[in-house]
């Protein structure tokens, strides 16, 4: 019986792929810090985000893994069938700018944090630090660190322990779980940066190229529109890994808005300035070490979410030009495809030269992923459903209903953002 049970665990554990490294790359420093600038404004009113964006950030990862594993290529790809060629282009250049801006923002708060441990010079630390995940992209398989990249963001659950060690006032958070509360228009933007930060658009394209990814690296796989009768089995799997992700992803966000509703709100912090203000919410379960475990959970966020979010830039890039693309392949085989990488790495950099605080500028790069996805997701949900592109396999309805349901909620938010 215990035999049973460890097979089929282990069974379930091999089926966590794709999905769940796009949900771990979702909790990115762009991540923490918009969750902790949501509770710190808000304390718990903002909690029904989470509960409103985990089934939409499901049904749209479902459908990016949907149409990399039904049709075999990229998303970008899949667009340029449909779609005029400008049209990609422009989408494919706002994907650019955004993860460059992401990119950037992550480069700079992870040089911050180091430079306030260790006191080297900062722009010399965020080089660094950008030079060494760089070099990780050009020189070491994706899959030879993909199984260590899943368990570098364990550190987050620090903000899970603090949830034991301080006073939660639990009618304000089921009432923050359940109540939609928006209380003035500033609350407006941060509506529009928890969207972004948690249904983004690098992580549509990055889990597609994974799932193509996962074709081309099998020799007994097909795109399922070729071998329709493996199906059954993949949709599972996709199911089983994406609810997952996301699941993790969302359960993490929410342990990071309560502790930071329950420590810096509580205290009457409620605009975030710096990274040294956010680690406080660590203060109650690691003390005087709470910015270095702080730190540490920025630094391994950074490291998992710059690949990603490059790597998903030179995806539609190289998608829509018809390159050789993959982080499987050599640098020599696929040059273009890693010249976008380098180059959103490298132009991330300059950020760090911008006089905003980096915590403001994870903040406002969430802000800018909320309002591209909009277009993003448009595009998505009409490839998704072109017999000519998915054959038998386009969207389920529970998938169509919550993906368009999802593109209406980001432009509403976006819009709502505009006029106010």
């Amino acid at each position: 019986m215990k035999h049973g049970v460890r097979t089929r665990a282990v069974a379930l554990t091999r089926q966590l792929g794709p999905g769940l490294i796009t949900g771990a790359a979702d909790d990115d420093p762009s991540g923490i810090a918009t969750y902790s600038q949501a509770g710190a404004q808000a304390g718990y009113g903002l909690l029904w985000t989470m509960v409103l964006t985990y089934p939409l950030m499901c049904a749209i990862q479902l459908v990016s893994a949907y149409i990399g594993r039904v049709t075999g290529v990229g998303l970008a790809a899949n667009m340029g069938k449909i779609f005029p060629r400008y049209v990609v282009t422009v989408l494919v250049a706002l994907l650019f700018v955004a993860n460059t801006i992401n990119i950037g923002a992550d480069l700079a708060v992870m040089g911050a944090v180091a430079n306030s441990l260790i006191g080297i010079n900062v722009h010399v630390l965020t080089i660094v630090l950008a030079l060494v995940s760089l070099t990780l992209q050009l020189f070491i398989p994706y899959r030879r660190y993909a199984t260590l990249l899943k368990w570098m963001t364990l550190v987050l659950l620090s903000y899970f322990v603090v949830l034991v060690f301080v006073h939660i006032d639990a009618r304000a958070l089921v009432t923050g779980l359940v109540v939609p509360r928006i209380d003035n228009k500033a609350m407006i933007t941060t509506i529009v940066a928890l969207f972004g930060t948690t249904i983004s658009p690098y992580l549509f394209f990055w889990q597609t190229a994974q799932e193509v990814e996962e074709v081309n690296n099998d020799p007994k796989a097909e795109p399922l529109i070729a071998q329709p009768w493996q199906a059954r089995r993949e949709f599972r799997r996709i199911w089983f890994d994406t609810l997952s992700g996301m699941g993790f992803s969302t359960v993490v966000a929410m342990a990071i808005i309560i502790a930071t509703a329950a420590t810096l709100h509580a205290r009457g912090i409620v605009d975030i300035q710096s990274a040294q203000q956010a680690a406080q919410a660590l203060e109650p379960v690691a003390g005087k070490f709470a910015f270095l475990l702080f730190s540490l959970g920025i630094i391994g966020t950074g490291m998992l979410a710059i690949p990603v979010l490059a790597g998903s830039a030179a995806y539609g890039i190289g998608d829509s030009r018809g390159w050789h693309s993959g982080l499987d392949l050599k640098v020599r085989q696929a040059p273009a495809f890693y010249s976008v990488i380098a180059a959103a790495t490298l132009l991330g950099i300059i950020m760090d030269w911008s006089r905003l605080d980096p915590i403001k500028a994870l903040y406002w790069s969430a802000v800018i992923n909320g309002v591209v996805a909009v277009p993003m997701m448009l595009a998505m949900m009409i490839v998704v459903n072109k017999h000519s592109r998915m054959g038998k396999f386009t969207a389920p309805r529970v998938m169509t209903i919550l993906g368009w349901a999802g593109t209406a909620v980001m432009a509403a938010a976006a819009i709502a953002m505009f006029i106010f």
